[in-house]
């Protein structure tokens, strides 16, 4: 087109007109005493008796045409812990106060200090209902002093108003931001509230993540996402900080409507589907079963196993497999973003009607008919995966997610990743790649297809 060319004349022309680089000079890092210094990379440092400590950050130094200009290369470290325990709200059990703590010389400094411990915990107003007296107790038998905020952390509440909310609590508290982890119990939207408000809090402050639903328990709770909804947009604003630990806990799941297993079980159905055929499997055997048990261990019954277990252990792992060398997303090819999609925006569409595993799901069923017409699934395939989605009882299909809609959804994934679709989709059970070559003829076909044959399952359930 003319003006792409216009654009790649403009950027040739000032290329060339770059003034030469004269110099450049790439230096290391090291402190000595309490400063640090610039040591030419290669160079020796000079004998000192103080102790020298090398950074992994490094300036590069370039000087042309009388200008300088320095690049730095600073890495960001950071370390947390996913943990499973049992009763955690058992006052003799210590996960919670004591769990995040790395270094054995650190914990033994916490256990001995007699200093009385402080804790700000933001609780979901529900979950305060069903645990809130329980969560005092274990605050009260181990002498903390605490505040508890709770707070009606829905899907339409989840806004930069809620997180200012909190910060404000947080202040009046008063907390030390070094030993005294926020800590946020609830479902996703609450922890990605809460870490947010905690990302921002004198710009970093440790926090805690307690699950107590499903979705969270395998999504939310083991990334490093946090967010709030903007202008009508899911997550619009956000920050990638890391909780210092999630404690999980399934005893919070056997309290939530099937409904809300029904929503967290979309979220391992991605994962099975993208890279584990034995997490399919396992959904498929035992997917009513895991429903109707809430997902409670029963180590009794044979015919199940701990399907409970296996499900949550496998779909953590490959989570985290995919997320740990990629937190701030710098890599754009991302196979979680399966379901991710069209999801966001027939989500805020749907709202409240539509959960957001459910969202994702209908997403799924769409992309998996695009895989089907592409020729990456067979017709088997494409069935086992809707007949499991239907087992689970996951919508298939949804009248908000219309091709308009589809359309505009997909033209803003296209604007936000540089360019390309950068489309996960399944090429087998357990199988997943990325592609960028999907052609609007065959995501129409897709659609039609999958309207013709997953509409009337959905009006039937």
């Amino acid at each position: 087109m003319p003006a792409s060319k216009e654009i790649l004349l403009a950027d040739s022309s000032s290329t060339a007109t770059m003034p030469k680089i004269s110099k450049q000079t790439d230096f290391q890092l090291v402190r000595i005493k309490n400063t640090w210094c610039r040591i030419k990379k290669g160079e020796p440092v000079h004998d000192s008796e103080d102790k020298i400590t090398a950074s992994q950050a490094k300036i590069t130094e370039v000087i042309s045409g009388g200008e300088i200009s320095w690049t730095i290369e600073a890495p960001i470290y950071f370390c947390y812990k996913v943990v499973e325990t049992c009763s955690l709200l058992d006052p003799s059990n210590q996960t919670l106060l004591y769990g995040h703590i790395r270094e054995s010389g650190e914990l033994e400094k916490a256990l001995n200090n007699k200093e009385t411990q402080r804790r700000f915990i933001v609780i979901d107003k529900t979950v305060n209902e069903l645990y809130g007296s329980i969560v005092r107790k274990y605050f009260d038998d181990n002498y903390v002093q605490y505040k508890i905020l709770s707070l009606p952390t829905i899907e339409e509440n989840k806004s930069i108003d809620m997180v200012l909310d909190i910060l404000q609590e947080v202040q009046s508290f008063g907390l030390d931001r070094r030993t005294e982890p926020i800590i946020a119990i609830g479902g996703g939207t609450c922890l990605d509230i809460v870490g947010l408000a905690a990302s921002l809090y004198r710009r970093r402050t440790p926090y805690i993540r307690v699950p107590t639903t499903l979705l969270s328990y395998v999504d939310a709770s083991v990334g490093a996402k946090n967010g709030v909804n903007f202008l009508q947009c899911k997550n619009k604003l956000g920050s990638y900080v890391p909780p210092i630990a999630t404690f999980l806990d399934r005893i919070f799941i056997q309290t939530i409507p099937r409904q809300h297993i029904s929503n967290g079980l979309g979220e391992i159905l991605k994962m099975a589907l993208m890279k584990h055929k034995c997490l399919f499997d396992l959904l498929k055997t035992h997917g009513k079963f895991l429903l109707d048990t809430k997902f409670q261990s029963h180590n009794g019954l044979v015919d199940h196993g701990d399907a409970a277990l296996k499900t949550t252990r496998i779909a953590i792992e490959t989570m985290l497999e995919e997320l740990a060398p990629n937190l701030w997303e710098d890599d754009l090819n991302r196979l979680v973003d399966f379901g991710h999609l069209i999801s966001p925006e027939l989500e805020m569409r749907a709202l409240p009607s539509l959960m957001h595993g459910e969202a994702v799901n209908v997403d799924m069923a769409f992309m998996t008919y695009v895989s089907y017409v592409k020729g990456l699934l067979n017709e088997m395939e494409k069935i086992q995966i809707i007949q499991c989605m239907s087992s689970l009882e996951l919508p298939v299909w949804h009248k908000e997610c219309t091709w308009h809609l589809i359309k505009k959804a997909l033209t803003e994934r296209l604007k936000h990743s540089a360019g390309q679709m950068r489309m996960p989709l399944p090429t087998g059970l357990g199988t997943a790649d990325i592609f960028n070559d999907i052609s609007e003829e065959t995501l129409e076909r897709a659609y039609t297809l999958w309207t013709n044959e997953c509409r009337p399952i959905s009006m039937r359930s």
